[in-house]
Parts: structure tokens; sequence; C-alpha cells
């Protein structure tokens, strides 16, 4: 028996491996060569980034929508293997079309299946490394390790077939995972079961653990609006770097082997971050970690404002690890300390939601006239700006909570109403 459990146990986990190694690559096609494609196409400039400011706009409506459709059936492998289903359909349309209006129309419904698998394939991690006393990170850093294989071979694959390529490699990429998928099993579904006050940990409140209304019941603890407000303010930031470290690089002259560099470095630079800490992350808590990070986003935004040089750049990205990488194996393990089990997708969903989708929005459109009309290095002071805003919402929090602030009323009130 115990031989079948530890059999059990090694392929949950490797499968899960397998898939996130795999699905990764999509991200990589999706984020970084479908705008190739779109120029093979004939689009300009303008056509492309409207193509991609419908991104986070779908995706608001979409992470929401599957992860509460999971959490309400309790089954988070089905919901995936319709997701990447959709995403086949879509993408095999999607290569057949050639005009701006059809792309326009196909490629809202492609986002509607493509975004919410990383959410949703996130809390499988989650809940399968507690199954089996694992650490979530043991397995979700092999998307960062699938993410940095592809980010190398899919150039080279494009350099030899032509850009009109894309789409294509993106629909074998969804087609190995959707055969992955098939492999995967649910961790069992944990019954909502009130949390005795004494078994908090300190200064960690636990959501009223409630038979309905997910959504809601998330969204009206203070605790966690208080979260989410400065992951918003975080992700404000990173996502401006994200959206013009291209055009920062082309502004500097730098070639697009400059540009490989400097996006394999990020990807590189978080897998020794995420191993260190899924060994040795819970000795330290949450909040002064997420602290920590949003001074190193606002140190790395700092040096992008400074630098004039490519090279500097390459460099400065390696500081992913210890920004973004210290940020998202701790956010992650907050949401888990504040989020029942039960709710677990719609949480994840709804930090998927402000981390990518509404900061994506105003980020594109708020810092897209900030580096138009005041160029590069007020755009990155900015940046900086909002990294430091994150940087006191979760140092205060933490203040408040060894101080006996917000988080000690929380938990005595939510146990006297159970």
């Amino acid at each position: 028996m115990k031989q079948h459990d530890s059999g059990s146990r090694y392929s949950d986990q490797n499968w899960l491996r397998f898939f996130m190694f795999t699905f990764y690559g999509t991200s990589v096609l999706v984020v970084s060569y479908f705008p190739l494609f779109y120029s093979h196409l004939g689009f300009s400039s303008p056509q492309i980034g409207l193509l991609y400011s419908v991104g986070p706009l779908i995706s608001i409506l979409a992470n929401l929508f599957w992860s509460m459709m999971s959490d309400r059936i309790g089954a988070v492998r089905k919901i995936i293997a319709i997701l990447l289903g959709g995403q086949l359909v879509t993408a095999i349309i999607l290569a057949r079309m050639t005009d701006f209006s059809s792309v326009m129309i196909i490629l809202p419904v492609f986002y509607f299946f493509y975004y919410p698998v990383y959410p949703l394939a996130d809390t499988m991690a989650i809940k399968i490394a507690q199954r089996h006393g694992r650490n979530f990170i043991a397995i979700r850093v092999f998307g960062s390790l699938g993410y940095s294989f592809f980010a190398l071979t899919v150039g080279y694959l494009l350099r030899a077939l032509g850009p009109e390529y894309s789409v294509g490699i993106c629909i074998v990429v969804v087609v190995s995972a959707l055969l992955i998928s098939i492999g995967l099993k649910d961790a069992a579904r944990a019954e909502p079961v009130p949390a005795p006050e004494d078994e908090a940990a300190e200064g960690q409140p636990q959501i009223k653990q409630a038979r309905s209304g997910g959504l809601k019941e998330i969204l009206l603890q203070k605790e966690v609006l208080w979260f989410f407000g400065s992951v918003f303010l975080l992700a404000i930031g990173y996502r401006m770097n994200e959206a013009f470290l291209t055009l920062s690089l082309k502004g500097m002259n730098a070639g697009d082997e400059v540009i490989g560099w400097a996006l394999l470095a990020s990807a590189l630079s978080e897998i020794p971050v995420f191993f260190a800490l899924s060994k040795y992350g819970e000795r330290f808590k949450e909040l002064p970690l997420l602290a920590f990070a949003s001074l190193m986003f606002a140190l790395r935004f700092l040096f992008m404002a400074l630098t004039q040089e490519p090279g500097m750049v390459v460099a400065i990205q390696a500081m992913h690890s210890v920004s973004f990488g210290v940020y998202f194996v701790t956010a992650v393990r907050y949401i888990t300390r504040i989020i029942p089990d039960h709710l677990r997708a719609t949480g994840m969903a709804i930090f998927t939601v402000v981390w990518s989708s509404g900061a994506g929005l105003l980020s594109g459109t708020f810092g897209g006239l900030i580096f138009q009309d005041a160029g590069r290095t007020v755009f990155y002071y900015v940046a900086t700006g909002f990294s430091l805003l994150a940087f006191t919402g979760f140092f205060s929090k933490h203040l408040l909570d060894i101080g006996g602030g917000t988080g000690r009323p929380f938990r005595k009130k939510s146990a006297g109403r159970q």
C-alpha cells in the first residue's frame, strides 16, 4: 500500500511538472513571437498594440469565470482540459486568418481560453504540493525552466522557418500540453472547516470560511484588500517595464540578440531563487519578504532609469531574481494562508487579475503616455515610485500586525461569528 501511495505521489507531481514545463512554452509564443506573426501579415504597430490591449481586458472576465467554475465543481483538471481544447480550436482558426478584422474577432476568444490556465495550474500545484507535503515552488519552477527552454528553441525554429509559423508552433505546444493533461489528477477537495483562533498563524488572518459567496467573501476582507492593493501598486511598475523593455533597448540601439539575452536573463535568474525559497522560505514572514521584493523592484527600475548601455540592461534584468522571484513565491505562500482551500482557485484568479490584467490595462495606457511624452528616464522613475508605494503598503501592514493592529481584531471578529 505504501509503495502504491509513493508511486501515486511522484506520478501526480511529475505529470504536473511536465505540464508546467510544456504549457509555459505558449507564453513565450503569445508574448514574444505572435507580434512577428502579425507583422508578417502586414499589420501596423498601432494595430498590433490594439490586439494586445484586448488581452488584459478579456483575462479579467475569463480568469474569474473559469476559476469560480473550478471552485464550484471542484475539478481543476477538467477545466484545464476544456481551456486547452478551446485554445487549440481558436489557434487553428487564428492560423488561417490574414486580415486585421478577422484576427481582432478570433484573438479575444483565444485569450478567453488562454489566460485562465495559469492560475488554475498554480492552484493545482498548490493542492498537489500540500497533499504530498511538498513546497509549491518545487513544481512551479518547471514553468520557468520550460519558458527558458522555449525562449531559446522557438527563436531558432522561427529563424529557420519564418514568422508565419509562430501560430503553428503554438498549436503543437498546446496539443502537447493537452495530451499531458490526461495524466493530471485533482487533489482531494477539502471541505470548508472553520479554523479555531489559536490555530491561526501569528500575524496571518484567516478568512471566515463560509459555504457560499466565494468572490464576495474574499473581497469583503480588509486584510485581503490591503494585500491586493499593495500587489496592484507593485504590478503597475512591473508591467510598465515588461511592456516597454523592448522599446527601451531599441532606443539604445540594441540588436535583437541583446533583447533575447535580456529576456533570458530574467527567466533564468528566478529559478535558483525559487529553489532557495522553496527550501528556506518558511523561516521568514511573508510581509517583510514582500516589502524587500518591492525595494528590489524599486532599485531595479532606478538602475533602468540611469543606465544608457544595452549590456547593463541585461545585467539589471538579472535582478528579476531578487525582485519577482522573491515576490511571486512569497505572495503565493501568503495567499495560501489567508484564503481557505475551497476558495483557492477564485483567490488565485483575483491575484492574477490584479497582478496581470488590471495593472496591464493601466500601465499600458498610462505608461505609454509617459514613455512617449516624458521619455524613458522619467518613465522608469515613475515605475520606481510605484514600487516604493508597494513597499510602504506591505511593510506598514507588517508593522500593524506585530503591533496588534488589524490582524488580531479580524481573527477575533471572525471567530465570534462562527
